[in-house]
């Protein structure tokens, strides 16, 4: 994955991230229940967005510094969380 691949990635979810804050239930659904579905997978995309975000920093970080970008590996959401 290089840094298009990433940037793309992040696009993707802020346009999920927005649709997903705009989105009101259908009348056929469970306000309650499409609210904590819709919470729970904007969750996901806000963790995955620092993931991106953070796969990014660490790709250039390493270009600058004249290392191979592609040696940066993803971290797990929990440490880039914490």
């Amino acid at each position: 994955m290089d840094n298009q691949d990433i940037l793309d990635r992040i696009q993707a979810l802020v346009d999920e991230e927005h649709l997903l804050r705009a989105s009101v239930p259908l009348e056929s659904e469970d306000p309650d229940a499409a609210y904590e579905e819709r919470k729970i997978r904007l969750r996901r995309v806000e963790e995955d967005l620092d993931q991106c975000w953070e796969l990014l920093r660490r790709r250039r970080a390493k270009e600058n510094a004249g290392s191979d970008p592609d040696q940066a590996l993803a971290r797990a959401a929990d440490e880039v969380e914490g």
